[in-house]
């Protein structure tokens, strides 16, 4: 097979830019990062004069069973459209999102096309699924079949999950607004049942996800030692962000978890109000305790697309104050490290997946340019090559 060599390039790396204006492919990696007068050999080249290269984007919390389109929850019996579910993958792809974690579904079918998109029998990001969420008895999305109360039970889900080869465990420690009778605030269960679960999937190998609004349930979470918690939405009586807590924030930074925050981009609507002003300053603090955060839409809910990551971090690094070039490392290098994916993806280095998101112009300056894709490279094939 010919190596290929894109020139012509500004190339952020995933922490910084590099003094180099090249990048060699071969096969699905990269093989050299650096001048074109010294990789253009026996390659074939391709000049992206002007453009910027930035490793491919990660959305650490998705749902492709789900379609934004349709306002109410699945019931237990539907079948996902495993169409609908390509077309979103082949969406995501063609948004430079390049890799994925799937937090959850009732049958198995996002890992039927993790599987096939790992074949290249189809087109879409890689895929790294949870499938059924621990959840309690009538709890958040109990539609998906994974209730639990006692500790057998949860065992039970989970093994459940191992047979079907899942890539980590999900569980709901609150309730949450999708699902009629569940409560956001209220923790779903109890400490020792959360050990329970960090424990069987550590057994396997495997990190855990939990969907966290309430604050107690943060802090149950927090004690467990999960991975990632899913919204920290911390909140209180008063609402959102309405119970931030610092030794809650300091535990969760002790503990080396990391926070995915699921902004979306119709949380630009929130800018400047009083919830965002309180989102705003607990994730700001959550920050400066140097907590890792990832970036993350909660994609297929009511009206947050599967492809609408780049718009999003435009949001999210207003929300923050942080720079561009933070808010595109937890899209990108900070995502593959919390992920377990580092030695993959999420930064362009010799020897790493060529996942590639080709813009005009330059995002370090000005985000808006992620949604101007001009090339996108997916395990070392162009879109037009899939």
């Amino acid at each position: 097979m010919m190596a290929t060599t894109l020139t012509g390039l500004r190339i952020w790396n995933g922490e910084g830019f590099c003094d180099a204006d090249a990048i060699r492919i071969e096969g699905p990696q990269i093989t050299a990062v650096g001048d074109a007068g010294d990789l253009a050999a026996d390659a074939k080249v391709i000049n992206y004069s002007g453009a910027t290269a930035i490793p491919g984007l990660i959305d650490a919390h998705v749902h492709m069973v789900l379609d934004p389109e349709k306002r109410n929850p699945p019931d237990r019996d539907d079948v996902p459209d495993m169409v609908a579910m390509r077309r979103r993958a082949r969406d995501m792809i063609h948004a430079g999102i390049t890799t994925a974690r799937d937090l959850g579904g009732g049958h198995w079918l996002e890992l039927a096309l993790r599987d096939d998109i790992a074949k290249e029998s189809i087109e879409g990001p890689r895929l790294l699924c949870a499938g059924q969420p621990v959840t309690s008895s009538g709890g958040h999305c109990h539609f998906w079949g994974g209730e639990a109360n006692s500790i057998d039970d949860i065992n039970a889900v989970i093994d459940r999950q191992l047979e079907h080869q899942v890539d980590l465990i999900k569980v709901m420690a609150t309730g949450g607004r999708m699902t009629s009778g569940s409560q956001p605030l209220e923790p779903q269960f109890s400490i020792p049942q959360l050990n329970q679960i960090v424990a069987r999937a550590e057994q396997a190998g495997l990190g855990v996800a939990a969907h966290c609004h309430g604050t107690a349930g943060i802090n149950a979470a927090a004690t467990a030692g999960v991975t990632t918690i899913e919204h920290c939405s911390w909140v209180g009586k008063d609402g959102w962000a309405s119970d931030y807590r610092e030794d809650v924030a300091e535990l969760i930074a002790e503990g080396h978890i990391a926070i995915s925050p699921t902004v979306n981009a119709g949380w630009k609507r929130m800018l400047g109000n009083a919830t965002g002003e309180r989102i705003s300053r607990a994730l700001r603090d959550m920050i400066a305790l140097d907590i890792g955060i990832i970036a993350s839409t909660d994609a297929g809910i009511p009206g947050v697309f599967h492809h609408d990551l780049p718009r999003a971090l435009d949001v999210f690094q207003q929300l923050t104050a942080t720079s561009n070039a933070f808010t595109l490392a937890t899209a990108t290098s900070r995502s593959a490290d919390v992920l377990g994916l580092g030695e993959v993806t999420g930064r362009i280095a010799t020897g790493l997946s060529a996942d590639l998101l080709i813009v005009d112009g330059n995002p370090l300056t000005d985000l808006k340019n992620l949604c101007r894709p001009v090339g996108v490279w997916v395990r070392g094939q162009p879109l037009d090559s899939l």
